[in-house]
């Protein structure tokens, strides 16, 4: 089960390990996934395990995982954060866009697909150059005025650019690429800290290349070097909120199992240096 403390995503209480649903999908995440029935089954697993936050996008199939969270969880079951700004294409490019019409659409499209009056929390996928950070916050907050999200994240942004959405609106949570080899958005994860905000490190596993020292950790720990990388993560700070994502029922069971493992000063003083 899944033994992660708990923290206040805005006004709900969430277990700290989450689940990421990006790999519910087809390959190079278009399209659905080969055996649509498992990969629900392993959304209810999560469930049953304890998880009660849920991360996932519009642009994961384009639509795909949306729908499948939709389909498969009852609302109250899990907290389901959602992320909308980024355009995908056959190719399997990822094109930021911040417009705020189109923001709006994808709201309304994510309520459609998730099977909710009101998305518990809307994230901006990433900044756009071709449009103000400013107004796209904007769309998101009135969003949240009409009732459409309770609560606005952002995703892969500065520390400076989270002052500037806060000025607009409240924002509960920062998913930024952070695992315990890539550290550069260490000041953002302190300014998550500073304004109580969810930080949710996303390639948490680093896709599993975590060099040796992590697997010496490992070793010592009867761990995997995947539960050893999440458990630091945890360790690491009270506003971090791991989604490891994967397709496999035994690989889920095996993430939540890193809610349980307790490392040791000395092993997470190692990992830290790894920075």
């Amino acid at each position: 089960m899944n033994n992660s403390a708990t923290f206040e995503l805005g006004d709900r209480t969430v277990h700290r390990l989450g689940f990421g649903a990006m790999r519910l999908t087809g390959p190079d995440i278009i399209g659905p996934p080969a055996d649509e029935e498992e990969a629900r089954a392993v959304l209810r697993y999560a469930t049953e395990l304890g998880v009660d936050l849920i991360d996932t996008a519009d642009s994961y199939g384009p639509g795909v995982s949306e729908r499948l969270i939709g389909e498969t969880l009852d609302p109250a079951e899990a907290v389901v954060a959602t992320k909308g700004g980024l355009l995908r294409n056959t190719d399997g490019d990822w094109l930021p866009h911040g417009d705020p019409d189109y923001l709006r659409n994808q709201v309304l499209a994510s309520r459609d697909r998730l099977g909710v009056e009101t998305i518990d929390v809307y994230q901006l996928h990433t900044p756009s150059s071709e449009t103000p950070l400013e107004e796209s916050v904007q769309a998101l907050a009135e969003c949240k005025d009409e009732g459409l999200v309770d609560h606005v994240g952002l995703s892969n942004v500065s520390v400076g650019q989270l002052d500037r959405a806060r000025d607009q609106v409240d924002i509960v949570s920062v998913q930024n690429r952070y695992n315990v080899t890539h550290r550069e958005d260490e000041a953002v994860l302190q300014a998550c800290e500073e304004y109580d905000i969810g930080f949710i490190p996303w390639y948490p596993l680093a896709a599993g290349d975590l060099g040796g020292r992590v697997s010496e950790v490992a070793d010592a720990h009867d761990a995997t070097p995947q539960q050893v990388a999440l458990a630091w993560l945890l360790a690491h700070s009270e506003v971090m909120l791991p989604i490891p994502g994967t397709a496999s029922a035994a690989h889920l069971e095996e993430n939540v199992a890193a809610s349980r493992l307790d490392l040791t000063d000395e092993a997470y003083t190692r990992l830290a240096a790894l920075a």
